[in-house]
């Protein structure tokens, strides 16, 4: 059992959880992910690291509440448990040979972007980064990106924080200033990563992104989290989660993503009900 030593809410819908889990965090890496179980009858989900220390033995999750795992996950406390916490899994992110890097984060994607800004930042790498939320109360981990980055930049969809536009208009308006990357990363919704790849096609930069789709058991053997990369299957909890960005099929992933949303609709709503019985 992994016991849950912090719970924070960094706005309505994401949480973050530091959890005791000295076998993971001894030999974690920026761009890994872990799969846990809540209880032991839930299902196995996938969370990148968004922070881990090797000394004292945690490692760091933040979640958004989208459907039944996440939605029981978020019922826990400190002092709790968490009865699964595999992993690190996945390839860590490629750092050597870089100067320059803009790292671009798009909502909870933030969480995921920030250790790898973060590890950029440790190397003395020149970070850049650009974040975007849809306003002003979603907004997370402000502070720790630029304590981390030697630029910054934040956007919102209604310009109710930072910048109104879209990360992509910031990103253009760096590399048209004459800002030049070794390489951008960028995670976030598989729409604004897709946007993000067809701008730095343009240009001719190098880019990354981490793919999370659906998938079970981590090992390559389910084939649920199957990609299209340069026209061959990859799966992302071996071969990835980073990827060549200019080589990912975007609209059959967002396609294959979005015909579960109903049962992880439906999940959730049922979890919910039955924490709403429970407190009755």
């Amino acid at each position: 059992m992994f016991e849950i030593l912090e719970k924070k809410s960094l706005n309505p819908t994401v949480t973050l959880m530091k959890i005791n889990a000295p076998r993971v965090a001894k030999k974690a890496q920026p761009g890994q992910f872990i799969i846990l179980r809540a209880d032991s009858e839930g299902e196995r989900v996938p969370l990148t690291i968004a922070d881990y220390d090797h000394e004292n033995g945690t490692v760091t999750i933040i979640f958004q509440i989208v459907g039944a795992t996440t939605e029981k996950l978020n019922h826990l406390n400190e002092g709790d448990c968490v009865h699964d916490f595999v992993g690190p899994l996945g390839r860590a992110t490629e750092t050597e040979g870089l100067k320059k890097v803009a790292v671009i984060g798009g909502g909870v994607g933030c969480a995921i972007a920030l250790p790898v800004a973060r590890k950029l930042h440790e190397l003395g790498i020149e970070v850049h980064s650009v974040v975007g939320f849809r306003n002003k109360d979603l907004v997370i981990l402000e502070d720790e990106f630029r304590s981390n980055s030697s630029k910054f930049v934040m956007m919102s969809d209604d310009g109710s924080v930072g910048e109104k536009g879209l990360v992509t208009d910031a990103l253009r308006k760096l590399i048209e200033s004459g800002e030049k990357y070794d390489r951008v990363i960028t995670i976030g919704p598989l729409i604004m990563m897709k946007f993000v790849c067809m701008l730095t096609k343009e240009y001719g930069i190098p880019t990354v992104v981490s793919m999370n789709p659906i998938m079970i058991d981590g090992t390559g053997m389910c084939g649920g989290c199957r990609l299209t990369v340069g026209g061959e299957t990859k799966f992302a909890c071996v071969d990835g989660p980073e990827f060549d960005g200019h080589l990912v099929d975007f609209d059959e992933a967002i396609a294959r993503g979005a015909s579960y949303r109903g049962f992880e609709r439906k999940a959730h709503e049922d979890t919910c009900n039955l924490f709403k019985k429970e407190v009755q």
